[in-house]
């Protein structure tokens, strides 16, 4: 499992859109560019997926944008990983058989690592994304004063 540019957009654009899920105001496209620096074409298209697999809605006219579908508390890291990559992107899987004992050995342990990033994935949610932020944030500006 990698951290791709899309999926870094998409959990960067996700933690905007969980910092204003009390408000219930949606988020345009160029506003999530602007905070996060994201390109909006490129946003478009994220946004777009994530729409289709049901994690965000959009809301048409003047004052639309994007809305997380659900409590940001109730959408895993998993589940955005998999809207995005697929459920069965697993990294170095192969449909043949490892040619040697060397390789069922790397396989192995491959596979094993990948579970272990699947479980941590599954264990964080959108809104532990931002609490970490928010601590993060905090631990910055009390280092400053």
């Amino acid at each position: 499992m990698e951290l791709s540019c899309k999926n870094e957009y998409a959990l960067l654009a996700l933690i905007e859109l969980t910092a204003h899920y009390q408000s219930g105001e949606p988020l345009q496209i160029r506003q999530i560019s602007a905070l996060q620096k994201i390109p909006d074409r490129y946003l478009e298209q994220v946004l777009a997926t994530l729409r289709r697999s049901g994690l965000v809605r959009s809301q048409r006219g003047a004052r639309g944008g994007y809305v997380l579908a659900r409590e940001p508390w109730k959408i895993s890291l998993l589940e955005v990983m998999n809207s995005l990559d697929g459920a069965d992107a697993e990294i170095g899987e192969s449909d043949s058989p490892p040619k040697n004992v060397e390789n069922a050995v790397i396989v192995e342990i491959w596979q094993e690592a990948n579970q272990a990033a699947k479980t941590v994935l599954q264990r964080y949610t959108l809104k532990d994304l931002c609490d970490k932020r928010d601590a993060r944030r905090q631990l910055d500006i009390m280092y400053y004063i």
